[in-house]
């Protein structure tokens, strides 16, 4: 089975003046009669799933609990003391299931039309995941954006590809020799690996990291429909994306592509 982790801590600072601190964007329903965290779920349908878990913080906690229950699907939360960005959240995560699932690991502030697509790669992604991969989706390029980071794939590896290299947000011409060349495809930010793997590459890589998320869940309580860990240890957790913290460091990182009119709602154009 696979546990849905949700990544719902964005802080609201896009698409203002609709979007703000206290309402981000994830709350709101932008593509259709369903929120944007509501869309999310849902799309997981046809997937063979255990509950979720979502990562949220503090302040929007009910947003997070009212709307997963409306569509049935509360799951547990766990809260953030503190915004420190993706690496440590997916190890709160992690350290918070139970038997070792793999993770598939969604922010819950994306659109993604192809429900279909999206099936399909993750059960070509679970066999590399289930081997000990760290699965990334990148997104078929529809036209050299230069607001996505790039993934550039290697060598073959079943339904997937060795990463080659993670690269930054280029200029347009880059972007654009990136498309001609092919085999470069846009970092989507969702993931599929098995939870004792994550956590051992972030150990490995940023054991600091590790230390601060494993002594936060130490001593963890709940409250109401919420998972509440250690504030003080967690604050001193250093803050950082996946991306630097575990997949430009592993030699585990695979890239499966994906073409499923994704895109991250990153502004109002």
């Amino acid at each position: 089975m696979i546990v849905p982790v949700i990544m719902a801590g964005g802080s609201g600072t896009r698409l203002w003046p609709l979007s703000r601190a206290r309402h981000p964007k994830q709350f709101l329903p932008l593509s259709s009669d369903k929120t944007m965290l509501q869309e999310t779920v849902a799309r997981l349908s046809q997937l063979p799933l255990s509950e979720s878990v979502t990562v949220c913080n503090e302040e929007h906690r009910f947003f997070v609990a009212e709307q997963l229950r409306e569509i049935d699907s509360l799951g547990k939360i766990v809260l953030e003391p503190a915004g420190r960005n993706t690496a440590p959240a997916i190890a709160l995560a992690a350290l918070s299931v139970e038997n070792d699932p793999l993770l598939l690991v969604l922010a819950a502030d994306h659109v993604l039309e192809n429900i279909d697509a999206l099936t399909d790669a993750v059960h070509r992604a679970i066999p590399l995941a289930e081997a000990g991969k760290l699965v990334t989706f990148g997104i078929v390029p529809a036209e050299p954006h230069v607001g996505y980071g790039y993934i550039e794939a290697g060598e073959e590896l079943g339904d997937g590809f060795k990463v080659a290299s993670f690269k930054e947000k280029p200029d347009r011409q880059t972007a654009t020799d990136y498309l001609n060349a092919g085999g470069f495809y846009w970092n989507s930010g969702m993931f599929l690996f098995r939870a004792s793997r994550y956590l051992k590459e972030l150990k490995a890589y940023r054991s600091d990291i590790y230390e601060a998320c494993l002594e936060s869940v130490a001593n963890t309580s709940t409250d109401l429909d919420f998972t509440r860990v250690d504030g003080e240890a967690f604050a001193r957790c250093p803050s950082e994306s996946i991306d630097y913290a575990v997949m430009e460091n592993t030699a585990e990182a695979v890239v499966v592509p994906l073409d499923a009119g994704w895109n991250d709602i990153g502004s109002w154009s």
